[in-house]
């Protein structure tokens, strides 16, 4: 027995397909897994927690110069931020940074330095900061949760 379809009888179809849907956001997600690790700046360093205001928002990016806890410097606008750096490839690089800026343009000048690095490499990271030119060198610092704020 055939069935035989009769024009003007068919109903339409109210049913949403998922799959192309579905593709979609798995092809999402696998981008999203892919580019977070990559989203994270520079190197992983352990900051010290302290009570500090957090600075007001710039229109370029600041100059962040990262001591890890070994005493090895990173810069976030070298080629390779992840790359450890000398002293003096650091401060040919800020002292360039710096100086092609415009004038009366400010960019700030800042330090990450591992809660465990030794004091004397992060302060000669900031004397090299300022002998390459900038005005004044701020200190990166990680917020006291306030759990411990109570203690």
């Amino acid at each position: 027995m055939a069935y035989m379809y009769k024009p003007g009888t068919r109903k339409p179809m109210a049913d949403i397909n998922v799959v192309p849907f579905i593709d979609v956001m798995l092809v999402l997600l696998v981008i999203f897994m892919i580019t977070a690790p990559l989203l994270t700046q520079g190197v992983k360093v352990e900051l010290p927690k302290t009570t500090a205001q957090a600075l007001p928002d710039q229109k370029k990016e600041p100059l962040i110069v990262t001591v890890d806890s070994s005493g090895k410097y990173y810069l976030n606008i070298a080629d390779k931020p992840e790359t450890p750096i000398t002293a003096r490839v650091l401060a040919n690089l800020v002292q360039k940074e710096l100086t092609a800026q415009k004038t009366g343009e400010s960019r700030a000048v800042l330090v990450r330095g591992d809660k465990s690095a030794n004091y004397g490499n992060v302060l000669e990271a900031m004397a090299l900061l300022q002998k390459a030119g900038a005005k004044s060198v701020g200190l990166i610092t990680q917020p006291v949760p306030d759990t411990e704020k109570a203690v």
